[in-house]
């Protein structure tokens, strides 16, 4: 239902010439950059997504468009195409982004950048995302903190995978995380062998990493060890470790230095004094976060906007959020708040 009303709003918006306008403003009232961030990639939309991108926008890879928008000496081609820059990104790097976005990159001729999580590729390591962990339960209903769950109605696993991502966000270390992860797949009577002998595997292989990146349309950033948020870690030590750890594996693992880095979840809350601090310290020139909005040249290069985006959507709502009039619009109603 959410999703329709959104739809018959952006396509009111869109058909109305408001989409145009709005951009068109947007463009003329100074230099900014546009970074989506989707995570997965299976779905019918992305293809829409995408043509209507390359048509309206000048998509660029990650590091060309950052040092763009920092370096103006650097305009090149820019005076050539006076569309606004967009940068298509995806967070955690899961498989369908080698079987669906890698292949759409390829094919329609569109940069995109992963931010990888090293620590559970290639090693046998559980990756815990919530859908997954539900779908192998065992059980039909589940006992946590008290509370049932009865796994075979829709809105009780909902409501359990948010229970689960509450008590995963307020871990203080990556051990308390694995040790209540671990209490979880107890409760759901999950083998440990059906998660790691998952076929395909969830996320993406070093293999298919070198793979993508040498095709000239993909290209990786870092997005900590193991996926914590950082801002909850007790610890500064830990939080440095996962930062930097990322770091160090990739530049192994892909043979070149890794330059942009994204934040777990990427609040403001879950960034955190430490998480921000570890960041420019192991030596990344660019991080991005999860708050909304666009990026110009006086945007901090460690706390870089980003649009969310999502492949179960309409492209006409995505034509309304990378116009800019879903931040007109809520400023508006903000002001008369």
């Amino acid at each position: 239902m959410r999703n329709s009303v959104l739809r018959f709003i952006s396509a009111c918006l869109y058909y109305s010439g408001l989409v145009n306008l709005i951009r068109w403003w947007m463009l003329h009232s100074g230099q900014r950059l546009i970074i989506l961030n989707y995570h997965r990639a299976t779905g019918e939309e992305l293809r829409r997504h995408m043509l209507y991108l390359r048509r309206h926008f000048r998509l660029l890879p990650l590091e060309t468009a950052l040092e763009e928008l920092y370096t103006p000496c650097k305009e090149g081609l820019q005076w050539l195409d006076r569309r606004a820059p967009l940068v298509l990104t995806f967070d955690d790097g899961y498989y369908d982004n080698y079987t669906q976005a890698f292949a759409l990159a390829c094919e329609l001729q569109v940069p995109i950048t992963i931010f990888l999580i090293p620590g559970y590729m290639d090693c046998g390591s559980c990756f815990w995302w919530l859908d997954r962990l539900i779908l192998h339960a065992r059980v039909d209903k589940a006992v946590l903190e008290g509370r049932i769950y009865h796994l075979d109605q829709q809105e009780e696993c909902k409501a359990l995978a948010q229970a689960i991502d509450a008590r995963v966000s307020r871990a203080t270390s990556l051990a308390q995380c694995e040790g209540f992860l671990a209490s979880v797949r107890q409760v759901l009577a999950i083998p440990a062998c059906v998660v790691l002998e998952e076929k395909p595997a969830p996320l993406l292989t070093w293999a298919q990493a070198r793979e993508m990146e040498q095709s000239g349309w993909v290209s990786f950033g870092a997005h900590t060890l193991h996926h914590p948020v950082l801002g909850s870690l007790a610890d500064p030590a830990e939080v440095q470790r996962e930062v930097e750890g990322c770091r160090t594996i990739l530049e192994r693992q892909l043979g070149h230095p890794v330059r942009t880095f994204a934040y777990p979840y990427g609040g403001s809350k879950d960034i955190g004094k430490h998480g921000l601090r570890a960041v420019q310290q192991a030596g990344y020139d660019w991080a991005a976060t999860t708050i909304p909005g666009f990026n110009t040249r006086r945007s901090n290069p460690y706390l870089l906007r980003r649009v969310f985006a999502d492949v179960n959507q309409h492209w006409l709502i995505l034509a309304a959020k990378t116009s800019g009039v879903w931040g007109f619009f809520a400023c508006l109603v903000g002001k008369a708040k």
